[in-house]
């Protein structure tokens, strides 16, 4: 974004800049709550934090506040490095907001490459596969819901079920799939599942964490200290999460159904052999401008 704040050369920009913290909550009104004061005292506590995109920021998080107090403790929180999505109680995934909170995994815009993919799928499967009757969609390691959400809103009228190991995740989860009429399950990949999903999944969804744990030191901090472990390690060299759902993929999908798998570029193709050993026809898709990598696997037609 560019920065310009100190440009104005009326120099009352710069003034608010400078003022106190103790003058966001005095800045704030009820009758107006984003008021350019506020705003800008905002944007100035944030720069001052290190925020790269204050000024979008500071216009969230005024906007969200209901009262002086909630606005000063807000922006405590995203000053002191708490995502801005956990700050705001949403993120934006696919023009949906997604319900989130403090120790739940924050969906990422490269995601949606994989819902994007998942659609696709659901799309060519034969007539006479899996698209033949009301798409099933699963989303394993769901974390929030979101990838989940955005596939079955596209796909419209999908029976959408979703599992996740952390039961923190499943709260939101339940929340956001509610208005769809989705099942939420809580366990370790499969075990939760109702067998009688077994053979019917039209589209399976994976974002499992795939970040190496010698690497987690490495990750940022709002990361690193605000979301769950649990969805960040992928194990030693990432992928031995995406190992397990290949492995038992066959039995869940349907005939001419497809395992969707987001991973890196460098992990590709241990991914994919995860899959080829399962027995699937596979292909790596990749999107440049959002650093996004899905391998994708399809079982036989009947």
């Amino acid at each position: 974004m560019d920065d310009d704040l100190d440009a104005d050369p009326s120099g009352s920009v710069c003034q608010v800049c400078v003022m106190p913290d103790e003058s966001i909550s005095a800045a704030w009104s009820p009758a107006a709550p984003d008021a350019p004061a506020a705003t800008a005292a905002v944007v100035a506590r944030l720069r001052t934090a290190g925020c790269v995109f204050a000024e979008e920021e500071a216009r969230l998080i005024v906007a969200a506040a209901d009262t002086p107090a909630d606005l000063e403790a807000m922006v405590d929180r995203r000053a002191g490095g708490e995502p801005l999505e956990h700050v705001l109680g949403w993120a934006e995934f696919c023009g949906l907001r997604i319900e989130v909170g403090p120790g739940v995994f924050v969906p990422r815009r490269r995601s949606e490459f994989l819902v994007q993919q998942a659609v696709a799928a659901s799309a060519g499967a034969g007539s006479g596969g899996a698209s033949a009757a009301r798409p099933v969609v699963l989303d394993l390691c769901c974390g929030s819901g979101a990838v989940g959400l955005a596939v079955a809103t596209a796909l419209r009228g999908a029976d959408l079920h979703a599992a996740d190991i952390d039961a923190r995740a499943a709260v939101y989860a339940h929340r956001n799939l509610a208005a769809t009429g989705g099942h939420v399950y809580v366990g370790d990949l499969y075990d939760p599942l109702p067998a009688d999903l077994r053979g019917r999944v039209t589209v399976l969804v994976v974002n499992a964490p795939y970040v190496p744990t010698s690497e987690i030191p490495l990750m940022p901090p709002e990361a690193r200290l605000h979301e769950p472990l649990i969805a960040l390690d992928g194990g030693p060299d990432g992928v031995s999460i995406h190992r397990r759902a290949a492995a038992e993929a066959p039995r869940w999908l349907a005939p001419g159904g497809s395992l969707l798998i987001e991973t890196s570029v460098s992990q590709s193709a241990l991914t994919q052999a995860a899959m080829t050993a399962g027995g699937m026809a596979t292909r790596i898709a990749t999107d440049a401008d959002m650093d996004a990598t899905v391998v994708i696997g399809r079982t036989e037609s009947p």
